[in-house]
């Protein structure tokens, strides 16, 4: 398969659990898989990462695997005749003291019971991502009193927003302490935390990861509108962000999502933090085997904007077609990319100078990957770390993070144009020709690289010490034996 930078997240669920389903999913283009736990059991969360564990080891590929907390979802309660229609105009009540399973025609219960002392008269709410939308007009005891502005179907456990934020639910709520200690166990490379609101409800699940004895990296779900004012602690406290659009649309307005997505690529680059745009990418394929027009266009100018991931939801998780999903998702990245219309450096590239010699490195490979003809930057790494480093600057030229650690291996599947290759043995503190050598024979006989292509190859002396990248050659690849 042609190399993608971008790269492709796609969701497991009932469409998707199966070896077959997994494993093809794999052939045609997912990097990273994500469990969603606001669905399903520990048991099949653990079951679903086994197989996809042996179907990337049987294809002889790294995958990432990414578990996704539910994380404070305000829904209302279940109705008596599982739905109810309601009307512009209705009055209707969400009741913190009526029973979650008695919703009816004029009120129903509500799982957050601190919802009436978040909201007051003149509050807008959205039910069910905004299909649904009321006001608020007083507040007495349990009862919050609205009437309805834009109404439809309302139906059992739905979620509800206050437009413009603000409520109060915590970040972590005792469901995901638990997930997390799950995810750890499981082994999961990722976990992303759902409605963080500044940089302190990372802190606090970043112990909580480091506690279950984890060294999965933290990802952050832009989702909330004080995320957004937040953005600068959350990236600094963050590994990797998601622009979530479905709730972070209700809560901000849809109008002011793709601004922010912008702004978010264009910031996070400064931080070192890889960029996930999620939430309806190719929506109606969850029916239909095709994409719209308007998808591929979405789809389309993540890439351009320089996204290291987009990720696919209910398209692989209940759809009809999950394959056929990511097929297309591919298909559009790697189009995209053709096309050579890279991000602008001026907004996409890191603007701070380099704080350590890694980072300094890692710049330097790739301004020497755009003044020369190089094929390929191999990235000799423990940790990943300069790998991540030259995913930030924008370049053609494929970046090959060559690791011992199978940890790092799948860690650097969700880097934009980074992909895993393996360390076929350990080498001593000073044995730089040796590896050098030895990089060269595997890039010719892996065919990525002939012997008169010159390559990038960055390490550190001396090596097998993670962090201590600090120096750079360029060299000839068929100059095996060459002094390096």
């Amino acid at each position: 398969m042609k190399l993608r930078r971008t790269k492709i997240i796609a969701t497991l669920g009932p469409a998707s659990e199966s070896p077959e389903v997994i494993a093809r999913m794999i052939e045609a283009g997912v990097n990273v898989v994500r469990l969603n736990f606001s669905h399903g059991s520990a048991e099949e969360h653990k079951a679903r990462a086994e197989r996809v564990r042996a179907a990337a080891k049987k294809l002889g590929v790294e995958v990432g695997i990414l578990a996704d907390m539910q994380g404070p979802k305000i829904r209302i309660g279940r109705f008596v005749q599982g739905k109810v229609e309601l009307r512009a105009g209705q009055h209707f009540v969400l009741d913190a003291a009526w029973p979650l399973d008695a919703g009816n025609e004029e009120r129903v219960g509500l799982d957050y019971k601190d919802l009436v002392r978040d909201v007051q008269p003149g509050d807008r709410l959205l039910l069910n991502d905004g299909l649904i939308v009321m006001d608020v007009e007083r507040v007495e005891g349990t009862e919050i009193h609205c009437r309805v502005v834009v109404g439809g179907e309302l139906s059992n456990n739905k979620g509800v927003n206050r437009f413009g934020g603000g409520l109060s639910a915590k970040a972590l709520t005792d469901k995901d302490r638990r997930d997390i200690q799950t995810a750890c166990a499981i082994g999961v490379d990722y976990v992303a935390i759902s409605f963080p609101r500044d940089a302190a409800d990372m802190e606090e699940a970043r112990a909580l990861v480091r506690k279950a004895g984890s060294d999965a990296r933290l990802v952050a779900k832009i989702e909330r509108a004080e995320a957004v004012e937040n953005l600068e602690g959350i990236l600094q406290a963050s590994d990797a962000v998601m622009v979530a659009r479905g709730d972070l649309g209700v809560e901000i307005g849809d109008a002011a999502v793709p601004p922010v997505q912008k702004r978010i690529l264009r910031m996070a680059p400064q931080y070192n933090c890889p960029v996930i745009v999620a939430t309806q990418m190719l929506e109606s394929m969850i029916h239909n085997p095709m994409p719209t027009r308007a998808e591929v266009s979405d789809v389309a100018n993540a890439v351009l904007d320089g996204a290291d991931a987009v990720m696919l939801s209910a398209e692989t998780a209940t759809g009809r077609y999950p394959v056929e999903a990511v097929e297309a998702m591919h298909r559009i990245c790697l189009e995209t990319e053709k096309q050579n219309v890279l991000p602008s450096r001026e907004t996409r590239d890191p603007k701070r100078k380099p704080m350590a010699a890694d980072e300094c490195i890692a710049e330097l490979a790739v301004v020497a990957s755009r003044e020369m003809p190089i094929r390929a930057i191999v990235c000799l790494t423990e940790s990943g770390a300069t790998a991540l480093y030259i995913s930030r600057h924008i370049g053609t030229a494929p970046v090959y993070a060559l690791t011992p650690n199978e940890r790092t291996a799948r860690r650097v599947t969700l880097y934009r144009n980074v992909f895993p290759l393996t360390m076929k043995r350990e080498y001593g503190p000073y044995e730089v020709h040796r590896a050098a050598d030895d990089v060269r024979r595997q890039l010719m006989e892996e065919g990525i690289a002939g012997p008169d292509d010159w390559i990038v190859m960055t390490f550190g002396t001396p090596m097998g010490k993670a962090g201590s990248t600090n120096a750079l050659k360029i060299l000839r690849v068929g100059e095996v034996g060459a002094v390096a």
